[in-house]
Order: C-alpha cells, then sequence, then structure tokens
C-alpha cells in the first residue's frame, strides 16, 4: 500500500513539473501576462567574443593579463619569443649591406665601360683617318700607276695600306659595339643589385613586423574571459593565447512568435530585464530580426503550424550606456526581452526603464 502510494506521489509531482513548465514556456512565448501590444521572450547577455591569437609559430614568452582583467584598446596582453626573428632581422641588414655594396660596384662598373666606349670610339676615328688618308693615297698612285710614272710595287703597297686601314676601322668600330654590350650587362647588373636591395628591404619589413605583430595588443577595449595557453609554450600560427569580449557592444538573443516579429521593426524599443538583478529595467534598440525562421517543421500546411515558428532577434545595448556601467557588465547572465508590437502603446509601469544609481 505504501509502495503504490508513493508511486502516485511520484506520478502527481511528475505532472505538476510538465504542466508548470508547459505553463512557464507558454506564458513566455505568448505573452499572456503582458498587455495587449507587448511580447516578450527569454533570452541571454552575449557580447562579441575576440580570440587573441599569435600570427606567426613560436613560444610564448609572457602573458600580462589574468581572467578576468578589464584592458584597453592597444595594451600588451602577450609577448612571443622573438630571439629567431631578431637573428633573421640581423642576417638580412648584412644581406642588404652587401647588395648596397653590390649597386655601388655596378655602378663603377657601368662608369668604366663607358669609358671604354669613348677610346674605342677615338680609336674608330683614328682608324677612319687613317682609312680615308690610304684610299687617297692608293688613288693617286692608281693614276700614277696607269700614266706610268710610279711601279706597281707602289701601289701594291698603298692597296695593302688601304686593306689594313679598312681592317683596322672594322676592329675599332666592333670594339665600339663589344663596349656597348658591356655597358649595356653592367646596367643589368645594377639593376640586379638594386632589386636585391628592395627584396632584402622587404625581408626585413616583414620580418620586422612579425617581431611587431609577436607583440599582442588588445584590439579593443574589454575583458579577458581565458587564457588558452601559457607562457612557455609552443603553439602553432592563428592560435588562440587569450580570449577576450568588447563589453561595447553587448546584446541579447531571443526568439520570437510569427505574429509578433513580422510586426517588429528594426531600430525599435526593447526593455530587459535580467535574473541577476530583476529591479532594473535595461533599454535596448532591435538591431535584427531574422529572415528565416527557426524550429521549422519538415511541412508547414496549416495555419496553426506557421504560428509556431519562432524568429531570432537581437536587442543591443548602446555603447555608452555599457560604458557607465562596464564594471556590471557581465555576459552569460539570462534574462527578459520585452518589445512593443504595437507603437502606439506606453511601456507599463513595470516596465518602465530604472537603472542602478
Amino acid at each position: 500500500m505504501q509502495h503504490a502510494t508513493r508511486n502516485w506521489l511520484l506520478r502527481a509531482v511528475v505532472v505538476a513539473a510538465v504542466v508548470g513548465a508547459g505553463y512557464y514556456l507558454w506564458q513566455t512565448l505568448e505573452g499572456d501576462e503582458l498587455p495587449p501590444g507587448f511580447a516578450s521572450s527569454n533570452g541571454r547577455i552575449e557580447a562579441v567574443s575576440i580570440d587573441i591569437a599569435s600570427k606567426i609559430a613560436g613560444r610564448i614568452e609572457t602573458i600580462s593579463v589574468d581572467e578576468g582583467d578589464t584592458v584597453e584598446k592597444d595594451e600588451i596582453l602577450a609577448k612571443m619569443d622573438t630571439s629567431t626573428l631578431e637573428a633573421q632581422r640581423r642576417e638580412a641588414a648584412a644581406e642588404l649591406k652587401r647588395a648596397e655594396i653590390a649597386i655601388e660596384t655596378a655602378n663603377q662598373l657601368v662608369t668604366q665601360r663607358r669609358s671604354e666606349k669613348t677610346a674605342a670610339e677615338a680609336l674608330v676615328a683614328q682608324r677612319q683617318s687613317e682609312q680615308n688618308a690610304a684610299q687617297k693615297r692608293l688613288s693617286r698612285t692608281s693614276r700614277l700607276t696607269e700614266r706610268g710614272t710610279t711601279s706597281q710595287q707602289a701601289l701594291d703597297d698603298d692597296q695593302a695600306t688601304f686593306d689594313g686601314a679598312r681592317a683596322a676601322l672594322s676592329a675599332a668600330q666592333a670594339q665600339v659595339a663589344a663596349a656597348d654590350a658591356a655597358i649595356s650587362q653592367a646596367r643589368s647588373q645594377v639593376v640586379s643589385a638594386q632589386a636585391a636591395v628592395e627584396a632584402t628591404k622587404a625581408r626585413i619589413e616583414r620580418i620586422e613586423a612579425d617581431i611587431s605583430d609577436s607583440t599582442l595588443r588588445a584590439p579593443r577595449a574589454g575583458r579577458v574571459q581565458y587564457r588558452v595557453a601559457q607562457p612557455g609554450e609552443v603553439i602553432a600560427a592563428g592560435a588562440p593565447v587569450l580570449n577576450m569580449v568588447d563589453l561595447t557592444d553587448v546584446y541579447m538573443n531571443f526568439f520570437l512568435p510569427t505574429s509578433a516579429a513580422s510586426v517588429l521593426p528594426l531600430g525599435s524599443e526593447a526593455h530587459l530585464i535580467f535574473d541577476a538583478a530583476p529591479e532594473y529595467v535595461v533599454p535596448a534598440t532591435i538591431s535584427y530580426v531574422a529572415d528565416v525562421a527557426q524550429f521549422t517543421p519538415r511541412t508547414v500546411e496549416t495555419d496553426e503550424e506557421r504560428l509556431k515558428l519562432v524568429f531570432r532577434v537581437k536587442a543591443q545595448i548602446a555603447p555608452e550606456l555599457l560604458e557607465k556601467y562596464v564594471s556590471l557588465v557581465k555576459t552569460g547572465v539570462p534574462g527578459v526581452a520585452y518589445v512593443r508590437t504595437d507603437p502606439g502603446q506606453p511601456w507599463p509601469e513595470a516596465l518602465q526603464v530604472k537603472l542602478p544609481e
């Protein structure tokens, strides 16, 4: 008898719990306790989460903040070991000096090749004059030979002299062409050396950027949530070291049925009451209403099923308000969001904005 009575009591408790939960859910989603023109839903305070990660692989040297610390923008949070990068920068600096010396050497070579070309051009002029003189002498000797006033030997000698002068001119002209080619080659060496200098400078800039990025700074003001890694650990590129939240970008996500979400415009008012501080009412602004319903049945064929669809809504708390009460801001706090589906309705007394003094 006692066993049957105990089972009956247990079933009664379970039924009461199920009925109570169902009633609470119905009250929350349908908002029957609210006056007409209002809706409400449960939600949870969230903030933009930011992973503070290392850009490159390496060993963590120091972490200067702890979980729960409030940090300012650009504040140093952690530092990576940069000894390898420092050595690479010194190596690149030495290569830069060598490349700069190579530019100077190549420029000197260009000057030398230009001097050689000038000497070759002077030699061409000399050979041209010699050829002109030999040609004139050969012409005179040829006329005298025709008259019989000079010997054939003299004509042969002048012809040989002319041929030699012409060959010497061709050789001098070839030297000018060779000097031009040498100048072009020397100039290409200058360009190559200059390119090496620019490449080495870029490499130094990249190394310095890596060294700078090895000092992990807060991208914005916020609060440190987790220390994901510890000093001395070796982490991969992109691995998070810390996680922080932006306390100036805080919002509540909640869900509203179709009847409420369909008439809720962006920018409209929302009032939030948190479970941890039910005596306060915090103002917010609707910044997002989902275009697609959630918890959708496989097929929606009746009006009754369509009314069961819910849409995600986001209520943003003003940054200036968050800044004023930054020490009180906590993420993860559950609460209830209230919205007006009829903008003409005044807020009930219990939902009037009330903030800490």
